[in-house]
C-alpha cells in the first residue's frame, strides 16, 4: 500500500454534481477527519459501495457541504487500494476546499495519472487497459468510444495472452531440459515450437494488418479540401463541420491561410483543413497560402478536389486534380454547386478527371452529402474490425512489430537448422515486446511517460 492521495475527478468548472477521489493506505482515516455520516458510523465501517449521506467540513470543523460518500475496500477497488470517492455539488470552490480538507488530513495531492498507474501497477489493470481509459476519455467518434472500452474490459489482452503462454511455454520446456538433465522431461520437438511460433506471428499478424484503422479510429483522417478560388471550398468545409467556421464570399481568394477542423464524416473523424485556392497568386500573402495548400496534401491521408460544376473548366481545375493523383493518396472529386444550372462543358470535364470517387453535391443546400459520408466510409472503414481488437497507438504498434520480427528471425533460425538455444534467443525478444505491450516488461520510465499524458484525478 502507499501514502493517501486525492484529487478532483471531475471538470474544474461549475456543474450540478463535482466528484473527488481518495485512496491509498489510511485513506479511511484521512476521510473520517473530513466526513461525518448521518448514520454515525465510522468512515471505516460505512456500508462498501453504497453511498452514505453526511456532512464535509475542514479542519476546524465547520461545514463545507452536504454530500454523498462511496467506501471502496482494497481489493476490490479502482486502483486495488483502499479507495474513497466524495459526491459534492459541483462548486468549484466547494470542491477546492473539501480537497484542502483532505489535504490538511493527511492526504497529498494525486499526480497526473496517478489513481490509474496504481491501478496498473497493483494488477487491477495491463498496460493496454490502463491506455484504453485515457482513450475513452480522449473519444470523439462513437467507434473510437466503443474500441476503447472494449480494450477497457480486456479485449486486447485476451488477443496478447495466449501468444504469451505460448512463448513462455517454449522457453520454460527449454529450460527444464537445459537445467534439469537427469529428469525425465520430454524435449521440445521442432514441429512443435514450428507449430508455437507460426500461430503466435498469425496473431501478430492480424494485430498489425488492422493498425491502419486504429490510426483512423484514435487519431482520424487528415484532409485535405483543394481547388480552384470560387469553387465552394469553404462552404463544403462550413457544411461537414455544421457552423460557420470560416468566412465566406463571392470575392476570390479570400481564403489565404489554411483552417482546420475536426468533424465525423461516416463514421470517421476527419481532421478537415480548408486551403486557400490553387492559382497564380496576386500577392505575397496569397503565395504563401497557395504554398500551405500544397504542403496541406502532402501531409493529408485523405483529398477532396472541389470544382464548381456551374463555371467552365479551368486550368486551375486540372492541376487541383493532377495535384491529388500525384499525391498517391487516397482522393475524392466533388462536383459542387449542383443546385445551379450546370456548365455544359462540365461534366465531360468531370469524367475526363477519371477520379475512383466522384461525389455530386451542393454544400449550400446540403444535398449529396450523406453520397459523400458513405464514400468516406467505404475508403476508411474502421466499424467492421472486432471492438477492442484494434491497435491505436504508436507504442503499441512498434512493440507489436518488433515481436513479429523476433519471431520471424525465430522461424528463420528453426528453419535453417540453428540450435535451439538459438531459436530461443529471438523468442524470448518476441516474449520481452509482447510484454511490453501489456507491461510485464515494461521499464520504469515508460510506464511513467504513459501515465503522464492523463489528467489529474483520473
Amino acid at each position: 500500500m502507499s501514502e493517501p492521495i486525492a484529487a478532483i475527478a471531475t471538470g474544474q468548472s461549475r456543474c450540478a454534481i463535482g466528484i473527488i477521489r481518495v485512496s491509498g493506505d489510511g485513506c479511511f482515516a484521512v476521510c473520517e477527519r473530513v466526513f461525518r455520516a448521518d448514520s454515525g458510523k465510522p468512515f471505516a465501517s460505512l456500508p462498501p459501495r453504497t453511498m452514505s449521506l453526511g456532512s464535509l467540513s475542514d479542519a476546524g470543523g465547520a461545514a463545507i457541504d452536504r454530500a454523498l460518500a462511496v467506501r471502496f475496500p482494497a481489493p476490490h477497488s479502482y486502483t486495488g487500494e483502499d479507495c474513497a470517492e466524495f459526491h459534492c455539488h459541483g462548486s468549484p470552490i466547494v470542491l477546492r476546499e473539501v480537497l484542502l480538507s483532505l489535504f490538511q488530513a493527511g492526504a497529498r495531492q494525486a499526480t497526473a495519472g496517478e489513481f490509474t498507474k496504481r491501478a496498473f501497477l497493483n494488477a487491477r489493470l495491463d498496460l493496454t487497459e490502463a491506455e484504453a481509459v485515457i482513450d475513452l476519455i480522449d473519444a470523439e467518434t462513437a467507434a473510437a468510444a466503443r474500441n476503447a472500452a472494449a480494450q477497457l474490459d480486456g479485449a486486447l489482452s485476451r488477443v496478447l495472452e495466449p501468444i504469451q503462454e505460448t512463448l513462455l511455454d517454449v522457453a520454460a520446456r527449454f529450460y527444464a531440459v537445459v537445467d534439469y538433465p537427469d529428469e525425465d522431461i520430454e524435449d521440445t520437438r521442432p514441429e512443435e515450437i514450428a507449430d508455437a511460433l507460426s500461430r503466435s506471428g498469425a496473431a501478430l499478424d492480424n494485430l498489425l494488418g488492422a493498425c491502419r484503422r486504429g490510426r483512423v479510429l484514435k487519431s482520424g483522417v487528415k484532409t485535405a479540401i483543394i481547388g480552384r478560388p470560387n469553387a465552394g471550398k469553404s462552404s463544403l468545409f462550413n457544411a461537414l463541420a455544421g457552423f460557420e467556421r470560416v468566412i465566406v464570399t463571392e470575392i476570390p481568394g479570400t481564403t489565404r491561410d489554411t483552417v482546420e477542423e475536426s468533424v465525423v464524416c461516416g463514421g470517421v473523424l476527419l481532421r478537415l483543413t480548408d486551403t486557400a485556392g490553387l492559382r497564380d497568386a496576386s500577392d505575397a500573402a496569397e503565395r504563401l497560402g497557395v504554398e500551405r495548400s500544397r504542403k496541406a496534401v502532402a501531409d493529408a491521408d485523405l483529398v477532396f478536389v472541389v470544382a464548381d460544376a456551374s463555371a467552365a473548366p479551368t486550368e486551375e481545375d486540372a492541376d487541383a486534380v493532377r495535384l491529388a493523383r500525384e499525391s498517391g493518396k487516397p482522393w475524392i472529386f466533388i462536383s459542387n454547386k449542383r443546385d445551379l444550372p450546370q456548365n455544359a462543358d462540365f461534366d465531360a470535364w468531370e469524367n475526363a478527371a477519371q477520379a475512383a470517387h466522384t461525389v455530386r453535391v451542393s454544400a449550400k443546400t446540403g444535398d449529396g452529402l450523406s453520397e459523400l459520408e458513405r464514400v468516406v466510409g467505404e475508403l476508411f472503414p474502421v466499424g467492421d474490425a472486432a471492438p477492442g481488437a484494434l491497435l491505436t497507438d504508436q507504442r503499441q504498434e512498434d512493440a507489436a512489430r518488433r515481436a513479429r520480427d523476433a519471431l520471424s528471425r525465430a522461424q528463420n533460425a528453426l528453419q535453417s537448422g540453428f540450435t535451439p538455444d538459438a531459436v530461443l534467443t529471438d523468442a524470448e525478444d518476441a516474449l520481452d515486446a509482447v510484454g511490453e505491450l501489456t507491461g510485464r516488461t515494461a521499464k520504469e520510465e515508460l510506464v511513467s511517460h504513459i501515465f503522464s499524458r492523463f489528467c489529474v484525478g483520473k
